[in-house]
């Protein structure tokens, strides 16, 4: 028996993260009751987006190009490289504070159960990318999950075997949180890893 277009259409929107049955439904109802224009725009876009956009060769971000903008601006600086889970943690570093220099976007974290490891990760491009002798710091900003920390373990490793310094970035109580509501384990690691206050 096929399936109707309309079912198609409600099962091709359940591709998207976190939407459910009945949220492709309503979405696919709205499109179709009342937005058949931005819906034709929207197909389109994500037509052109996907033959299109591939990802940079040096910091595997998404990308129009061979090389990123990012990546091909000579007033970043290059002796920084940030390592990041995905472009959109990549963006809120962008947006969220004054840095400057490169990233490396792993596209996701170690995960040797779901067959995630090294390669994957591209991990063989940035060893290549340390060895030339550029980068001076690692900065590790993988999520503070399991396969995060050890991801960022596994990070700090590689950089010390080429001799550059690997920084973490901090984690624990949040700007404006109180204590009484933080959960135990950002509470924990936060007083585990608490420093010195400047004068």
């Amino acid at each position: 028996m096929s399936t109707s277009l309309l079912e198609q259409l409600i099962d091709a929107f359940r591709v998207l993260p976190g939407v459910g049955q009945k949220s492709a439904q309503r979405m696919a109802y709205h499109v179709l009751e009342r937005e058949r224009e931005g819906g034709q725009r929207l197909a389109d876009t994500l037509a052109q987006a996907i033959e299109r956009i591939g990802h940079c060769k040096r910091c595997r971000d998404f990308s129009e190009t061979e090389v990123c903008a990012t990546c091909a601006s000579a007033s970043r600086d290059a002796h920084q490289l940030c390592i990041v889970e995905s472009p959109a943690d990549r963006l809120a570093i962008e947006q969220a504070t004054g840095y400057r220099g490169l990233y490396f976007v792993l596209q996701g974290r170690l995960s040797p159960l779901d067959g995630i490891g090294p390669r994957e990760l591209g991990l063989d491009a940035l060893s290549t990318r340390l060895a030339e002798g550029e980068v001076q710091e690692l900065i590790i900003a993988t999520n503070p999950t399991v396969e995060g920390e050890a991801t960022a373990h596994y990070l700090a490793q590689l950089a010390r075997q080429h001799q550059v310094r690997p920084s973490r970035l901090a984690h624990g109580v949040p700007l404006g949180g109180e204590l009484e509501y933080v959960d135990r384990g950002t509470l924990s690691h936060a007083f585990g890893s608490r420093s010195e206050m400047p004068d």
